[in-house]
């Protein structure tokens, strides 16, 4: 037991200690741009209102972190709540054009259609219709992120050998086993490239639809302090929408890694980290 718990440990430090050196490289580089804005910034004398340095920005951050921890916490609500319903939604569309051709064909040009309309456009009528509160700007959420949600699970669902499925048939694997066992690992690492983008557009959504009408959230402070020429206060606010993107998107990826650890993609992430 207790060699057991020693290998496990020294296992997850290896993990973590690959993980590490497989960002250095990104960190690094994220150094070296912030380093060269800041002197070029200063060097040059360049007004705070057209571009400030970055830390000033992380100084207006420190300063104002209550007003925009506050928005934050708004803004993440609808951003969280309608990527949820967008991947339930999405997945659950795409097993019923899996199981029904006359469901897909009648319901998916709508869904694409739907998408080729411009959201910032319809998201005054969700205001008219719902109202300025959390449901509209769930929604808007909901549609920005859905469709790539969609596109992936239904070229997921398809991609399926037929061999692997005759396969699961002849050893006898009822349906219920053989959707569970065999077509729902075969598409996970289709779908959670769509979890993934969908992840980053919810970001964006839900200050697209603060932008329309809102008087709390990152979505109104940005309008806020462009307004009043803040500069530092607008870099600010997109930081932290940046990081709660971020956040989602490695939270997603994450789920990706325990789900899916067999994978091919999983497998050559490990070894570059590793050889790193």
């Amino acid at each position: 037991m207790t060699t057991s718990t020693h290998s496990n440990d020294t296992s997850l430090r290896a993990r973590l200690a690959a993980s590490v050196a497989a960002h250095w490289r990104t960190a690094l580089g994220f150094a070296i741009v912030l380093l060269a804005w800041e002197l070029l910034v200063r060097f040059f004398g360049i007004k705070l209102y057209i571009l400030p340095p970055p830390s000033t920005v992380l100084v207006t951050l420190w300063t104002k972190r209550a007003t925009i921890g506050a928005a934050a916490w708004y803004t993440g609500q609808p951003m969280l709540i309608g990527y949820a319903f967008a991947v339930l939604v999405g997945v659950a569309l795409a097993l019923s054009f899996a199981l029904s051709r006359l469901i897909e064909s009648i319901v998916y040009p709508q869904i694409v259609f739907l998408q080729i309309i411009p959201k910032i456009a319809i998201a005054p009528l969700f205001m008219i219709w719902f109202g300025y509160g959390l449901t509209s700007k769930v929604l808007i959420v909901f549609l920005l992120s859905f469709f790539p949600v969609v596109v992936s699970a239904v070229q997921a669902f398809r991609s399926m050998d037929p061999d692997i499925r005759d396969l699961a048939r002849v050893t006898g694997a009822s349906p219920a086993r053989m959707f569970f066992r065999v077509q729902v690992p075969h598409a996970l690492p289709t779908m959670f490239t769509g979890f993934k983008v969908a992840a980053a557009l919810a970001a964006t959504a839900a200050v697209v639809a603060e932008f329309v009408s809102s008087d709390r959230g990152l979505g109104y402070l940005l309008v806020d302090y462009t307004n009043r020429f803040d500069t530092p206060g607008v870099f600010a606010a997109i930081l932290v929408l940046s990081a709660m993107g971020l956040v989602l998107y490695a939270v997603v990826e994450a789920i990706e890694r325990i789900s899916i650890p067999w994978h091919v993609s999983q497998r050559i992430d490990a070894g570059m980290a590793a050889a790193t």
